[in-house]
């Protein structure tokens, strides 16, 4: 067997490998196939799952680490699937917008196709400006739209304007429930009587009585009377509107929203 040799290109983190192996072929399984791949002086355990006969083309790269020197591993807390049913396009895209700068530079260049040239110009852009997070915005999209989806990568967008920007009504209402559910999640959360509710309620006895939003009825005519209160991003204009089963998100929430950061989850059960 020939040692297997290594080059990486320019500014690249990723190592190629090409080796030239022999091996004994009995069908229809490939038997006494003796050869490696070495590492930095260590036999790689990934070797075999190389193998397609003949010389061997190996793309590798270094291990990959989170900001806390973590590796990528499914036994690994904190981590992202690739499947939307153990984590959602929104959770996804969130995880690839919240890395570090320094995590941004790294990943940008393993996980996307993106030119060099491009790379370069989004990290002195990030460097310019870091607060805009440019490499951050640009490696949560590459790597949504490849993993999931464009419509995806546009509903987690959009999904992450109702919790930290100016949305509306409507755009709360296209929210599915492992989206809405993933947004505010943390959040204070109530559970109240859907039969309760399907005969309808007062929002100030709802909001103190049922849901300790407010600590008093005076506090929550205060505010509301401020336009300090919304239900569904929608401002409640009386203090004793009558809330009802036919505005609840999902058939089952209803979001409350006192002063501009403050959130609460109403289940109805």
């Amino acid at each position: 067997m020939k040692r297997a040799t290594a080059f990486r290109l320019p500014n690249s983190p990723i190592n190629y490998y090409k080796a030239t192996i022999s091996c004994i072929f009995t069908k229809p399984k490939i038997a006494n196939c003796n050869w490696e791949v070495r590492t930095n002086g260590a036999i790689s355990p990934q070797g075999q799952n190389w193998y397609n006969g003949g010389e061997v083309y190996a793309l590798t790269c270094p291990l990959i680490t989170k900001a806390d020197g973590g590796k990528f591993g499914k036994t690994e807390s904190g981590n992202v699937w690739l499947d939307a049913r153990y984590t959602s396009p929104y959770k996804f895209y969130q995880f690839w917008l919240n890395v570090s700068d320094e995590d941004a530079a790294k990943y940008i260049k393993i996980f996307t196709a993106l030119p060099h040239d491009e790379i370069e110009a989004l990290v002195a852009e990030q460097q310019a400006a870091p607060h805009l997070r440019p490499l951050q915005k640009r490696l949560a999209r590459e790597v949504t739209v490849m993993v999931h989806s464009e419509e995806d990568y546009n509903a987690a967008v959009e999904a992450s304007g109702i919790l930290f920007g100016n949305s509306t009504s409507e755009q709360l209402h296209r929210l599915d429930e492992d989206t809405l559910l993933a947004v505010f999640e943390g959040v204070p959360q109530f559970e109240i009587s859907r039969e309760e509710l399907a005969s309808g309620i007062r929002a100030v006895d709802l909001l103190t009585e049922k849901a300790a939003v407010f600590p008093s009825k005076g506090e929550m005519r205060k505010i509301t009377q401020g336009g300090g209160v919304s239900i569904n991003k929608e401002k409640l204009g009386e203090f004793d509107t009558i809330l009802n089963a036919d505005m609840l998100l999902s058939g089952k929430y209803l979001l409350v929203q006192k002063g501009k950061k403050n959130y609460f989850l109403i289940i109805a059960k």
